[in-house]
């Protein structure tokens, strides 16, 4: 793959007035989230976009106490806990990003272990190598229902996929944690209806309207720290449908496939059964800025191999209470 286009040849393309509008929003729904419900929780997975709202929450509720330029650090605490559900299967890098950061921040972090819903028999996989992506949602749900959330907020955007486009800023889960696309509820002007009944709950996404050279372009800006695996490093990888598929223990190859060494970054970040990295060599955010001013393909669509088994499966998926 050819080195990345040079940003400093696209700033004139570029208008960043917009991150402005787009951060002013996010402020406003987590504002909102912290004001309408009893017990939210963050979703913090360490992927981009959940640094970008954990980065807009501390905006939204801290003291910032780091100056210009420098690697951004707030005072204070959050109004709601971290929580994250671990599927046993993430990549080592971001499991040691999450906790590191969580210490950094003196936060409170909740884990959902997949592994705990496998003991209680309330996950039951096909095989040990089966991808556990789509079972998060069982563990998900018994968190939200241990814990006793009414409110969880994440960082899914309407660009990534079909289903997620269809999905409100403020969206109703039923009290089995489901999501009904045909009896979302009007959001015009600004004005959200959070009311729920006993066992429901909510799903608040504040950068909903944020497409993913919007949060690079703000993660650029803000100086906002990711795991390494967002930028270019060497990796064993094997080809299958088009995709680089990362050699890890859940995921080794076939005898009939080839391994090769090659430099690539992660669009996305999640389960290591289902998530393949692109080939690049950008090892900055200004370098990951040019390339994604050139992608024609959202990162689920480059990068997910359980959004490849059908049209439907995100929207089935979350349906059945997945994030």
């Amino acid at each position: 793959m050819n080195a990345p286009m040079s940003l400093t040849n696209l700033l004139p393309e570029v208008d960043h007035r917009h991150l402005d509008a787009l951060e002013e929003e996010a402020i406003f729904i987590l504002r909102e989230v912290a004001g309408a419900f009893e017990r939210p929780g963050l979703l913090f997975s360490s992927g981009k976009d959940s640094c970008v709202v954990l980065h807009l929450a501390e905006k939204a509720f801290k003291r910032k106490v780091s100056q210009e330029g420098e690697r951004p650090r707030f005072a204070g605490k959050l109004p709601f806990p971290l929580v994250h559900v671990d599927t046993g299967h993430n990549f080592p890098e971001v499991i040691q990003f999450r906790d590191e950061r969580v210490a950094e921040m003196g936060e409170r972090l909740i884990v959902g272990h997949l592994e705990d819903s496998m003991r209680n028999g309330t996950i039951r996989l096909a095989h040990p190598l089966e991808s556990r992506n789509g079972h998060q949602t069982v563990t998900l749900l018994e968190t939200i229902e241990e814990h006793r959330f009414d409110c969880m907020i994440g960082g899914a955007r309407r660009d990534e996929e079909k289903a997620r486009a269809k999905e409100r800023i403020f969206s109703h889960r039923d009290a089995f944690g489901q999501w009904q696309p045909k009896e979302q509820r009007p959001e015009l002007w600004t004005l959200f209806n959070t009311r729920i009944k006993p066992g429901e709950h909510f799903r608040a996404f504040p950068i909903s309207n944020w497409t993913e050279l919007d949060v690079w372009l703000y993660i650029a800006r803000e100086n906002i720290p990711l795991p390494s695996i967002y930028y270019t490093h060497k990796r064993e990888i094997y080809r299958k449908k088009g995709l680089l598929v990362p050699v890890t223990e859940v995921t080794p190859p076939e005898a009939d496939d080839l391994i090769e060494t090659v430099d690539v970054r992660f669009r996305t970040v999640g389960d290591m059964t289902c998530t393949c990295p692109v080939e690049s060599l950008a090892s900055s955010t200004a370098d990951i800025v040019a390339e994604t001013l050139q992608v024609t393909v959202s990162e689920r669509g480059a990068t997910r191999m359980d959004d490849r088994t059908s049209e439907a499966s995100m929207e089935r998926r979350k349906k059945e209470g997945y994030f």
